[in-house]
Formats: structure tokens, sequence, C-alpha cells
């Protein structure tokens, strides 16, 4: 199993109209602007895929996963580095005080006029995030405002819950190899209310027992290895979890709300290696997302080398 990096897969480009990439996408303005919204659980990929997308049109990334807004913790927020932006400019990252609360109201303002700016500048608004409630509150606001300015392609990344699983389990343990312990133990207060701000993160409070024992000096060696053995099998946990309770609102979306969503099923790239996991993203979610996000854009027909790996139960 390979770690999902955020480099574009090579594609090949026949689908795309000549000269879309340098070009504004709006020069001649539809009725609606174009919008694209990249779904999925935790690790599935979605950051991968926006970059993808990001570097086949002229296109903007907005983050929408909640915790991943807050400055700071970078290791336990996962938060995507420079180097995987790959030169694509991201909104969004960072911008909220650690211990401010940033509510889906005030991510459907910021979010809007993030738009509004992306869009002014002939470009693609690619929304991509975990935080399914954040993107629902912006899509079906009170006022219709999104649906009325925009059309929306919906990507979902999916991945089998049993295969992520293993996925997520290896991250964390990547994640206390970069340091996630000495990341959050920074911040470490013993009064801290773990129900606002970036604490809620997980890999946050799940810690607090160790680090109560670590700054107190209480029990021995030993002791303190168990309380981080346990805070480290916790956050595994937890964000297995986390990634059931995303992939239930991405169904209740689709079924219940009946939000068009095309479904890419990245299940194969987690179940191998290097080179084949590249390939296979290539094939099972890069090709087939880019294809879906042609049609969208310019009414083109779908490849039939790529159906394979799309669900077609909804369309764009």
């Amino acid at each position: 199993m390979t770690m999902m990096t955020c480099q574009p897969a090579q594609l090949s480009p026949p689908q795309i109209p000549t000269g879309v990439r340098n070009s504004p996408l709006l020069r001649h303005r539809p009725t609606k602007e174009k919008v694209v919204v990249v779904m999925g659980a935790t690790g599935t990929g979605k950051s991968r895929l926006s970059i993808d997308l990001a570097g086949r049109y002229p296109a903007e990334i907005i983050n929408s996963d909640k915790i991943q807004m807050y400055e700071g913790l970078e290791i336990a927020t996962n938060k995507i580095s420079d180097e995987e932006c790959a030169g694509v400019p991201h909104h969004l990252l960072g911008i909220v005080d650690p211990e401010a609360d940033f509510t889906a109201g005030n991510f459907v303002a910021t979010a809007s006029l993030t738009m509004k700016s992306i869009v002014g500048r002939g470009k693609l608004p690619i929304i991509a995030g975990g935080s399914n409630s954040f993107i629902e509150a912006l899509v079906d606001d009170r006022n219709h405002e999104f649906r009325s300015r925009y059309d929306v392609c919906f990507l979902w990344v999916d991945v089998a819950m049993h295969v992520l699983h293993g996925f997520v389990s290896d991250r964390v343990d990547r994640m206390v190899a970069a340091g996630i312990v000495g990341e959050v133990g920074k911040m470490y207060n013993p009064n801290a209310d773990y129900s606002k701000g970036i604490r809620r993160a997980i890999g946050v409070p799940e810690f607090d027992s160790y680090f109560r024992a670590e700054y107190s000096s209480s029990g021995d060696m030993v002791t303190r290895a168990k309380l981080l053995d346990e805070a480290i099998s916790e956050t595994k946990i937890n964000t297995c979890k986390l990634a059931a309770r995303q992939l239930q609102k991405i169904h209740r979306l689709r079924n219940t709300k009946g939000w068009k969503i095309h479904r890419l099923d990245a299940t194969p790239v987690f179940q191998k290696r290097g080179r084949e996991a590249d390939e296979s993203w290539a094939k099972m979610v890069a090709g087939p997302g880019s294809v879906i996000v042609n049609q969208f854009l310019f009414n083109l027909n779908p490849s039939r080398s790529f159906v394979s790996g799309i669900d077609m139960v909804v369309g764009v």
C-alpha cells in the first residue's frame, strides 16, 4: 500500500479542447458559473484528485475541511504541503485562529466570496474536503444563492472501508513518525476545551491522558508508554469512525437529498504499490474524473475506455 501524494497524474490529453488549459474557462459567460466539488472520506485522495484536475484546467482549489481551516497542527490535521500543491493556488487553509470557532455559516460566507473571486479571474473553482456538513450548507443554502448562481459537478472518491481502515492505520503511524506527539504536546493545556477550535481535531483529545501523565511526572515510564500506545490506537479508531460518518453523509446527500454525485472507485489503487498504484490512480480515478469534468464543462461525450471506472448510476 502506498501513501497517496498530490502530484498530478500523467494522463493523455485528447479529451481537452485545444488551448483550454491556458485560456479562461469562462470567456463566453454561461447562464450559471461552473463549480466542481470533490468529496470522499478521510484519506481517500480528495486532495490528489483536485490537484490532478487543477493541472488540466485553469483552476483554483477551495478547502472544505473544517479542521484544516485552522492555523497550526499541520501534521495532526494532515494539511497539504506546498510541494504537494504543485503550484496550484489553495484557499481557506490555515486561515482561522486555533482558539476560534469557525462555523458552517462562516464557511458559506468565506467560500462564496472566494468562488466569486476565482470565477472573476476566469478560472474554475474546485472545492475539496471531507466536511460534508460545510459543503451541504454551501450548496443548499436557505436563500438558494448557490444553486441560482452555479452549476455544480460532484465527484466522490470512494474506497472500500476495510481497505481504507488499513490505510488510515498506516497513516497515523506515519504521523507519529513525523512528530505528531511533539506537535500536539506544544499546544497542550490541561484546562483546554476539546469541543472548540482546532482542539476538536482527531489526534488532539486522544493524547490528553498521556500528556497529563507526562507533564505531571505521574506514573512510571511503562505507564506513560502504555498511555501513548492507547492514544495512538484511539486516534486510529476515531479516524476510522470519522470515515464511516463521512461515508454515511455522502450516501444521504445522494440517496435522500438527490444530489447527482459521480462515484470514482479508488479501492484498487490502495491495493497496489509504487508505479502500479500510480497507474491505477490514473486509470480508475484521475482519468474518469477528468472525463466527467470535461463533459460537465464542454458537453463532451465520455470516453468509452474510462466507463468501467465510473459509477454511472447518477449523472452530472
